[in-house]
């Protein structure tokens, strides 16, 4: 992730020696400089400076002059000397789950557009849901003398992320933290469930099965937590039966749902606990001939941009999960010495789409 493009058209042969000298980076005897990119941008060299620090408050058509001049010059700064002179490598180490999870990329996305203009790159590694393995991967940012982490969801007890705290500052979410050198962000994982098994008993929904997340993760906890307090306060009775076991992925959905329906269990909607598990269920009810929603409602929870592109489109509980990397990549910046962040959060939504329809 980088704060500029450094790529780019090289200049033309039509140009003159001179405009070749100042627009090629390639030209290792006279390398772009600093100076060069100000004089381009009509700035000063401490305006150019602080700008590609992201420290500097100018008016925007400065801001854009530099950047362009940055780029047709293809001016690529010393970050080694730079980070020897600051005390400070410009880089942060972000921790996901699963690389490969379009949760954690809506996420990093956040967090990419929030790193932009402020020099700092990342390096990202992936904890595999395994506590373990997520603190040698924080040990190893520690080690690469990486400025601040960003841990998105995880295993790891606050307490672990509290000591790694004291080394180099963390921002965590999916954790209610709020320290010196730590920061958490946590969405309202009970509400946006009770919220998705309300719109289903409004529905007149009754037989209302739950695919759980991991007994390990809090947030799939809540979640249940939510869907039981949606049917405790509709005096409707959980059936055990309908409460399964899933792991937040595709083919734990896909089983869950399969095993229902060759047992004969009757159900007439489905609340997954994220939008891969339902993704999952949705699979299961089409190869049993069950169609959504006319013979089973489907619900999900994230949000996830497959959602809107489901056959049919899919009702689920919105997380924000762009802005959660936003916030919290500005709450890593203010922790590592830059200006106050905002802390406000969306909160979860229900999404209302063509995957819910009322009991006939």
């Amino acid at each position: 992730m980088l704060p500029f493009d450094v790529s780019g058209p090289m200049p033309s042969p039509a140009h003159s020696h001179t405009m070749q000298k100042n627009l090629s980076s390639d030209d290792h005897s006279n390398p772009t400089t600093l100076l060069d990119v100000a004089r381009a941008a009509g700035v000063s060299a401490s305006t150019v400076s602080r700008i590609m620090n992201g420290t500097a408050r100018v008016a925007d058509d400065k801001r854009k002059a530099v950047l362009a001049a940055i780029e047709k010059m293809h001016f690529a700064p010393n970050q080694m000397a730079r980070s020897l002179k600051k005390g400070s490598t410009m880089t942060i180490g972000i921790v996901v789950q699963d690389i490969s999870s379009p949760f954690f990329d809506e996420t990093l996305r956040g967090v990419d557009d929030a790193l932009k203009g402020t020099g700092y790159t990342s390096v990202i590694v992936s904890g595999h849901w395994n506590a373990d393995e997520e603190s040698d991967r924080i040990r190893l940012l520690l080690a690469r003398k990486v400025d601040g982490i960003i841990l998105l969801t995880g295993r790891i007890s606050d307490e672990t992320v509290l000591k790694f705290a004291n080394q180099r500052p963390i921002v965590a979410t999916g954790r209610a933290l709020r320290t010196s050198n730590a920061i958490g962000f946590k969405v309202d994982n009970e509400h946006g469930a009770y919220l998705a098994t309300r719109h289903l008993l409004d529905l007149g929904h009754r037989r209302i099965v739950f695919i759980k997340g991991p007994d390990s993760s809090s947030d799939a906890n809540e979640r249940l937590a939510g869907y039981h307090r949606a049917m405790a306060e509709a005096d409707v009775p959980v059936d055990p039966q309908l409460v399964v076991q899933g792991d937040f992925h595709e083919p734990s959905g896909q089983a869950a749902i399969t095993a229902l329906l060759e047992r004969d269990v009757p159900f007439t909607a489905v609340f997954a606990a994220n939008d891969l598990s339902a993704y999952g269920a949705r699979l299961a009810l089409y190869r049993k001939d069950r169609h959504v929603p006319d013979d089973v409602s489907l619900v999900g929870f994230d949000d996830l941009p497959g959602s809107s592109y489901t056959a049919p489109p899919m009702t689920t509980v919105r997380q924000p999960l762009y802005d959660l990397g936003k916030a919290a990549t500005n709450a890593l910046l203010s922790l590592m010495g830059r200006e106050a962040f905002d802390e406000g959060v969306a909160p979860v939504e229900l999404i209302v789409r063509e995957t819910t329809r009322a009991v006939e």
